[in-house]
């Protein structure tokens, strides 16, 4: 490789996003939705399996090129980490790591160490950006769905940790993020609705509004087991956000190609896996919900494979890892 050719590299994984973690994320969701579509809608192991290797080979290459962009790079990521909207990315590094814990949950091997791992970066990564809030002069522009990631992802712990952890230590994680979950949306909701649409590049992480309800339930499910009145609300909500995604579908028609396309994917997963379980725990009785869960695993599927087409083009292009 020539000098130029190898200083060209260089300086492109000078600008690699740490929203790339938001692959690890995707990959993980589906994998996740597959897992849970065997288990009960007795589809194909072999899917869910290919799925897993598939999404930790990934989680492997992105996890050691932005490690080199640590060690390379320092003063770039200490940039990222002190931008206002970069900042609500850092927490994809913890609940990738907590999402991988469940993909592999049955090996406790695997699974415990980057549950124990991917808590304790999800727990500082929540305070360093609570108190980033508190402590810089935020304007509301700066303001996304995105700021979702850091303090709902809270809620993924009591999911990864389920037998490895206290329950106590679980309702606390779970408690934040619900707690978070609520105030947020009522900011976001105020920003988006009277201070103008997001900008183009921002469309997509308007599914994240999905996420927090669905992995909600599926953690209090999993704290409680019982499908309450608190769980139906929590699914009716998140099949509510889902339904306004699809009403605003023709918004995201003419979108240019952003990294933040990922952020479609892990929220339609964990919608997926919501509708499964709710056709699980009414006891099958309602066809409706397995039909929804099919139909949903199938979207999210062509989902997943488009954004990662039109993620593959991109890097060709060299349109991913440029200064903005």
């Amino acid at each position: 490789m020539s000098e130029s050719a190898n200083e060209k590299q260089g300086s492109r994984l000078q600008f690699f996003p740490v929203m790339m973690f938001a692959v690890i994320m995707g990959f993980s969701g589906i994998t996740l939705a597959y897992k849970k579509g065997s288990e009960i809608l007795l589809l194909p192991e072999i899917v869910y399996q290919v799925l897993s290797y598939i999404t930790a080979i990934l989680a492997v290459i992105i996890s050691l090129l932005y490690l080199y962009k640590i060690i390379r790079y320092t003063s770039e990521v200490k940039k990222e980490i002190k931008h206002p909207v970069r900042v609500n990315f850092f927490a994809a590094i913890s609940i990738s790591m907590l999402l991988l814990s469940s993909v592999f949950h049955e090996n406790e091997s695997v699974a415990f160490p980057l549950f124990v791992i991917g808590t304790g970066l999800q727990t500082f990564f929540t305070f360093y950006t609570i108190t980033y809030w508190l402590n810089k002069n935020i304007e509301l522009a700066h303001s996304n769905p995105a700021w979702f990631i850091p303090v709902v992802g809270n809620i993924i712990v009591p999911i990864a940790g389920a037998g490895f952890a206290d329950i106590y230590l679980l309702d606390f994680f779970f408690s934040l993020g619900i707690f978070f979950w609520i105030i947020l949306t009522a900011i976001l909701f105020n920003r988006i609705i009277f201070h103008g649409m997001l900008p183009q590049k921002f469309l997509p992480t308007l599914a994240i509004f999905i996420a927090p309800p669905s992995v909600g339930m599926l953690s209090y499910l999993k704290l409680s087991g019982v499908y309450d009145m608190f769980a139906v609300i929590l699914f009716n909500v998140a099949l509510t956000f889902g339904l306004i995604l699809l009403a605003l579908i023709k918004n995201f028609y003419k979108i240019k190609f952003f990294i933040s396309w990922w952020a479609f994917t892990f929220p339609m997963a964990a919608l997926t896996m919501a509708i499964i379980t709710v056709y699980e725990k009414t006891n099958f009785q309602y066809f409706t919900f397995k039909f929804l869960g099919i139909v949903s695993l199938i979207m999210t599927s062509i989902l997943v494979l488009v954004v990662l087409i039109r993620t593959i083009i991109a890097i060709k292009r060299g349109e991913i890892c440029q200064p903005e």
